[in-house]
């Protein structure tokens, strides 16, 4: 039997459904980087934070941060984060539950202090709805806000540095934003946002790495031409040529194993129902854990492009558009994360983040490791988004276990 709990799974949920009523936009969940709506969260959050005995403040970047103290003065330190903003029309869950997961884990320690500190983070912004760049946040803990990033605009018009000054708070002053360097280890939950864990019928993944990504746009060009006076033989299909290759794209991540490629965007030119597209736009997303396999898949793809290219009398070309290095986390914290869940009760997935989470930034720096919740449906940035009361007692047992497995060692390490 688990133990009784301080605070519920029930009443984190609910807490997760009260914050998703603060947004920009009535009638839906959404919520943008330095907006009022962000603000109402921070006075929610604040409150649950000092009932629980932490000191609170919002950083230069607007990530709202709770200390607990350690026993002792100057002790190491734990971060447990999530981010604090939405997509538009989003859910209860993405980011916010894990903020509220870390509140309610300093709730669970009632009053006892540890020999290293705890300090509860959500970041200001991961999503990059407002700015068109994620982790600004996370980046300001890393010190990695440049005056480039500073300067850009969002669709009214409005720099991140005049965002920050509307919202109260000192751009000149971000160095204070930045991770205290006793920082010793870094823990995020969040949800899976996809169907493994529900398709092996789990309640929680550890995350050993987040899969890195690269991001292309595909140009064919053929000829434009009457649809029905041009024979099937005489045709330079652009379309026909990117349909080819689509197909070879999902036969080709199939046959190899934790591999993901999307072709999600396609725009044909001219457009009309009865002209040969002459030029077609598409979109390749590819990502995996391992650096080496995407590389390979990725040239793989191109050549695959090239040849349904040539095959049609079509030409293509292929600009790179984005670039991510798959991100492992620490081999330490998630081998203590796994037997934590195991202690707990609860027998774990390891796995593979396919999406993009703040972990990845602070990796860089600070020991990270993630915890991933089921996500009913598989779904994630929508409404309906979910998580059952089971997975997070789940998720705040094992988080429980594996502050006792730093706590036990950061004792031994004393004696």
């Amino acid at each position: 039997m688990m133990p009784e709990r301080h605070i519920s799974a029930d009443e984190v949920i609910a807490r997760c459904r009260l914050l998703a009523k603060h947004t920009d936009v009535a009638g839906e969940t959404t919520r943008l980087f330095l907006s009022p709506a962000a603000r109402d969260v921070h006075q929610d959050l604040l409150g649950w934070m000092e009932a629980a005995g932490m000191t609170v403040r919002v950083d230069a970047a607007g990530n709202l941060r709770g200390f607990y103290a350690a026993a002792i003065e100057d002790a190491p330190r734990l971060m447990i984060a999530s981010h604090l903003d939405t997509v538009p029309n989003a859910g209860a869950f993405d980011g916010v539950l894990g903020v509220v997961l870390g509140v309610a884990v300093i709730e669970e320690l009632r009053g006892e202090r540890l020999p290293f500190a705890i300090e509860v983070v959500g970041f200001s912004e991961e999503e990059g709805v407002r700015f068109g760049k994620p982790f600004l946040g996370s980046l300001a803990l890393m010190g990695k806000l440049d005056a480039e990033t500073l300067a850009r605009t969002d669709r009214g018009g409005v720099s991140i540095t005049n965002a920050l000054r509307t919202f109260g708070l000192d751009p000149e002053r971000l160095e204070d934003a930045q991770f205290a360097p006793e920082t010793f280890a870094y823990l995020e939950f969040h949800i899976e946002q996809g169907p493994v864990l529900e398709s092996v019928d789990r309640s929680l993944g550890v995350v050993d790495a987040i899969a890195g990504q690269t991001r292309l746009q595909l140009i064919f060009t053929g000829q434009a031409n009457h649809a029905g006076t041009t024979p099937m033989r005489l045709r330079h299909d652009a379309l026909a040529a990117a349909a080819h290759w689509i197909v070879e794209v999902e036969q080709y991540a199939l046959c190899h194993d934790g591999l993901v490629a999307t072709v999600g965007r396609i725009d044909a030119s001219p457009g009309a129902v009865n002209v040969i597209a002459g030029e077609v736009t598409v979109s390749l997303d590819v990502r995996h854990a391992r650096n080496e396999v995407r590389h390979t898949a990725v040239a793989a793809l191109l050549s695959r492009a090239e040849f349904a290219a040539v095959s049609r009398g079509v030409r293509v070309a292929a600009t790179k558009m984005h670039e991510q290095a798959a991100v492992p986390m620490d081999v330490e914290l998630v081998e203590r994360l796994l037997s934590a869940a195991r202690f707990a009760g609860y027998p774990t997935e390891r796995m593979t983040s396919g999406a993009g989470h703040d972990a990845m930034i602070v990796a860089e720096l600070v020991p990270s490791v993630m915890l991933f919740l089921r996500s009913p449906g598989g779904l994630s940035h929508h409404p309906d988004e979910a998580v059952l009361p089971q997975d997070v007692e789940a998720a705040l047992a094992t988080a429980m276990v594996f502050i006792k497995t730093l706590r036990d060692r950061d004792d031994a390490a004393v004696g």
